[in-house]
């Protein structure tokens, strides 16, 4: 089983702050299955650490309202191309992000309010036929593990 994996969660410094959100539990949830990690943001070309963005009005921004659009969209589609080439089986995503939220995403006024919708890199896994789902939803992950094994 392929699985894609938001690299923040498996450890990776790839966040915007320069850190991770390294979950054990789903890497040990996951353990000898093939891991893909990807980060979309890094992909785009933006930096680490970088300003926090948020979407609003379908457009990916920073707090000053600068567009970083374009580098979201490309990274979100150079990703969704690799789980397409390695024939991922699902993703796991970190949870409300701008490109990996899956579900739910801030609503794009850096307050921390949440709103239903998806992050780009999601959107595009989706479109593409790939089941992306949130690294809290661990039934749901352990209904795909069963699933593809």
């Amino acid at each position: 089983m392929k699985v894609i994996v938001s690299a923040c969660l498996l450890g990776c410094n790839c966040k915007y702050n320069g850190k991770n959100n390294l979950d054990s539990e789903l890497v040990e949830l996951l353990a000898g299955e093939e891991i893909i990690p990807v980060c979309p943001e890094v992909l785009g070309g933006l930096s680490v650490p970088r300003e926090p963005s948020e979407i609003r009005d379908g457009i990916v921004i920073l707090k000053d309202g600068t567009s970083v659009d374009g580098q979201f969209r490309r990274g979100a589609r150079l990703a969704a191309e690799k789980a397409a080439e390695e024939n991922a089986d699902f993703a796991v995503l970190q949870p409300r992000s701008p490109s990996c939220g899956v579900g739910q995403i801030y609503d794009g006024t850096f307050t921390g309010n949440l709103i239903s919708g998806n992050g780009v890199f999601a959107e595009n896994l989706i479109d593409a036929g790939i089941t992306a789902v949130p690294s809290n939803d661990r039934n749901k992950i352990k209904e795909l593990i069963k699933r593809f094994r």
